[in-house]
């Protein structure tokens, strides 16, 4: 079981080499999920509709109107571009959303990853997965592929009626987690998790959670969601996690080999 963040400039794949990454792996009998973003395209969308958009920690701060224009986009129109794009190079892709079948429930989220309280609005970190509907997708034959949108609820009950904007790495996370899966791909617009961010030189090719654990506070803008969905995708059960460039068309091919970014294990 391989769960894919699919996320920044490589979502472009104008070429289908990520596509066809995806094909060879399921083809060896390898059962894959994918979640994606949409930073860039939400960014333009809220542009349009003259909506300011702001980051804290690496969330993005979502008001009522704000998150309405992240549902939209997200769950319409970069879901169904994707699951299009993906059906039209072979691949059996569905799509849907953290609100379908329970997937993702979750709270409201009033801290940093360093625990510095925020008001963020409408965006939530995510308390309970239930991986029913991608058992049952997979279990048909199908590459379910999920718009990182979850139910606003708690450890028991859900309110149906009201979404809540996620952090598409958080999400990608407790799903590889609930999922036990072997491995976490987080593709994304850097070469891996740095020692000294944003120092380059300062790569980390290979790191134990404990390890990071002691680093996370030291991370900050995207980063440090992405290495806290790292933490909690192994501490939930997860295997491993590798952080690649996929602004390189080959950096995927190479991690589902075992080659590239940060490998991060338990």
């Amino acid at each position: 079981m391989i769960v894919i963040k699919y996320g920044g400039h490589a979502m472009e794949d104008t070429d289908g080499l990520f596509s066809k990454a995806v094909q060879a792996t399921i083809d060896l009998g390898q059962e894959c999920v994918i979640v994606h973003g949409g930073g860039p395209q939400i960014d333009a969308a809220l542009k349009k509709a003259d909506i300011n958009s702001t980051f804290l920690g690496g969330y993005r701060v979502t008001s009522v109107a704000a998150f309405a224009v992240v549902q939209a986009v997200l769950s319409a129109d970069v879901l169904r571009n994707l699951v299009a794009h993906l059906r039209a190079r072979g691949l059996n892709a569905t799509g849907l959303t953290g609100r379908d079948g329970g997937l993702l429930i979750a709270r409201r989220l009033r801290n940093l990853v360093d625990g510095t309280p925020a008001e963020l609005g409408e965006v939530g970190e995510i308390v309970r997965v239930d991986p029913t509907i991608l058992r049952t997708l997979l279990a048909g034959g199908y590459l379910p592929v999920i718009s990182p949108i979850a139910t606003e609820g708690d450890e028991v009950e859900e309110n149906s009626s009201v979404g809540l904007n996620v952090n598409a790495d958080l999400a990608a996370g407790a799903i590889a987690g609930a999922l036990s899966a072997d491995c976490l791909i987080f593709l994304t617009d850097v070469a891996g998790i740095y020692r000294n961010w944003p120092d380059a030189s300062s790569l980390i090719t290979k790191i134990s959670s404990s390890e990071l654990e002691s680093l996370k506070d030291s991370f900050a803008e995207g980063m440090a969601p992405k290495v806290l969905a790292t933490l909690n995708a192994i501490n939930s059960g997860a295997k491993s996690v590798r952080i690649i460039d996929g602004k390189d068309p080959e950096a995927f091919a190479f991690a589902l080999s075992g080659i590239g970014g940060t490998l991060v294990v338990a």
